[in-house]
């Protein structure tokens, strides 16, 4: 039996059926231009308007107005959509835009949709709805058979995150959906950062999604799934169509105190003009074949420029590798300034990545470089956590490059193996000197806040200062001995390509 289901898991179904589909070239939208006051397009620089969503109701709300004032097209992919309360409720939205006659294309990374067959396959069935799955897993019940007889293909993820409206605004950042992302409760929440843009380079982002939808990764999420109990589909029918939950009015009713919403009913949203560029893995690097373009490490590379000045990180999972290490310390040598900020191994959400950076934090502190790591000092433990998964429901996850205040980048990379050499990512460089400024600017006052400053003592011991109580410590603080213990096992395994 056991070998039967093993077997199964290498036979990915044929894609000659898959409809062909490409963006609308929509290049004005009524509704959406009133409703979040977008600048006029124009072909001419700069090629966007930006909008910084370091706020979690924000983001929300921004991608609620995207799908609420859509009239055209939806292209929406991501990592990760949780069916809790915000993400049931962007669901919803998708849903109503649909019925609205807006066409709806869905791209969900497959690491992340235990459960959601039924509602899945609801939104598939609407005439005005496709839904298709990233990299799929076959067996639905017992996925952990996939990584078993097929771990080359299924170990490689599409971890990009954009929803874009009628061609015309798209969202891209760190933001998965679900409640930790959009801050439902105050103990579970994650720290971090998108950016709503418009103007012509979303034309870029809209061809990049038809990239990843006709992509040999990308499978109808009808050739996947291929019986769900109808009871289930009635229940996520239900789900769609029925009156809010108390716990989404609650939720809705704190989003409409947020900072953008506010903005957006007082006609009052700013948006700062800025040349961009979009960078993004092609998706073949999921497949591990040969790629076409440069992988995105090169692209932000050629997008950032080589640092002058500073250079200030943002990474919640950071892993620079041996030759991370001597990249920093040849920069430190030139004179350049470098801060990076990362979790603490309390804060992070998965030891195991934090172990891949334990062995280099020692190297960069005598090379010259600033470490901050986040305190959690809001984490609950998990019942279940002996150290493996990490225990905070409270974690840095924004990933953002300052180089010399004057270009930054926002997306979902992280600076780790995993993501420079398996999963797929993307983001977008913004040239503004402003602000980038104001926003290295923030970071600096929020890591003097919230942070743990890293050292070096006279004995070479590395040191964690509080910024609270002015304390130093020589051992990772507020992590438990199992987290710490399991982190420095890990940390002399063979597994950094992993991490």
């Amino acid at each position: 039996m056991t070998m039967y289901l093993l077997a199964g898991c290498h036979s990915l179904p044929s894609l000659d059926t898959r409809r062909p589909s490409i963006y609308i070239p929509t290049y004005t939208s009524p509704s959406l231009e009133t409703a979040l006051q977008l600048p006029a397009q124009s072909d001419s620089p700069p090629n966007a308007y930006i909008h910084v969503l370091d706020n979690a109701h924000d983001a929300y709300a921004a991608r609620a107005a995207l799908a609420a004032n859509a009239a055209v097209s939806l292209d929406v992919r991501y990592y990760i959509w949780r069916n809790d309360v915000s993400g049931s409720l962007l669901t919803r939205e998708l849903w109503q835009a649909a019925e609205r006659g807006v066409r709806v294309r869905l791209l969900l990374d497959d690491n992340n949709t235990r459960g959601l067959d039924p509602i899945l396959t609801i939104l598939n069935q609407h005439p005005n709805i496709e839904v298709r799955l990233f990299n799929p897993f076959l067996n639905r019940q017992w996925r952990a058979l996939g990584y078993l007889a097929d771990f080359p293909r299924v170990n490689r993820r599409m971890h990009n995150k954009s929803f874009t409206a009628d061609n015309r605004a798209t969202i891209i950042g760190g933001r998965n959906v679900g409640d930790e992302y959009f801050s439902h409760h105050a103990d579970t929440a994650f720290s971090d950062m998108d950016v709503l843009l418009s103007g012509s380079m979303v034309t870029e982002v809209s061809a990049d999604f038809d990239r990843y939808w006709r992509s040999q990764s990308a499978y109808p999420i009808d050739l996947i799934v291929k019986k769900v109990k109808s009871k289930k589909l009635a229940q996520a029918q239900h789900q769609l169509t029925a009156p809010l939950t108390p716990d989404q009015q609650y939720y809705l009713n704190d989003v409409a105190q947020s900072p953008f919403y506010r903005a957006q009913v007082s006609g009052s949203l700013k948006h700062i003009p800025a040349q961009t560029e979009l960078i993004s893995d092609d998706p073949a690097k999921a497949l591990d074949k040969q790629i076409i373009k440069p992988n995105i490490i090169n692209q932000l590379d050629e997008a950032l420029k080589q640092p002058q000045q500073e250079l200030y990180i943002v990474s919640p999972y950071f892993v620079p590798t041996k030759t991370g290490v001597a990249w920093f310390k040849q920069l430190r040598e030139q004179g350049v300034g470098i801060t990076v900020f990362t979790n603490s191994l309390k804060a992070t959400d998965v030891s195991a990545v934090h172990s891949g950076y334990l062995r280099y934090r020692k190297p960069l502190l005598q090379s010259g470089v600033q470490l901050y790591e986040f305190k959690a000092e809001q984490a609950v433990p998990k019942q279940t956590d002996k150290g493996l998964t990490g225990s905070s429901t409270t974690s840095l996850h924004a990933k953002t490059f300052v180089v010399d205040k004057q270009r930054v980048y926002v997306g979902s990379l992280n600076l780790d193996p995993r993501s420079v050499g398996l999963n797929t990512e993307m983001g977008v460089v913004i040239h503004n000197a402003k602000l980038a400024t104001e926003m290295q600017n923030q970071l600096q006052r929020e890591t003097q806040q919230t942070a743990y400053q890293v050292s070096l003592n006279p004995n070479k011991q590395i040191v964690w200062h509080d910024p609270e109580n002015q304390t130093a410590s020589t051992r990772e603080p507020e992590a438990g001995f199992w987290k710490r213990t399991i982190s420095k096992i890990l940390s002399v395994l063979p597994i950094e390509r992993l991490l």
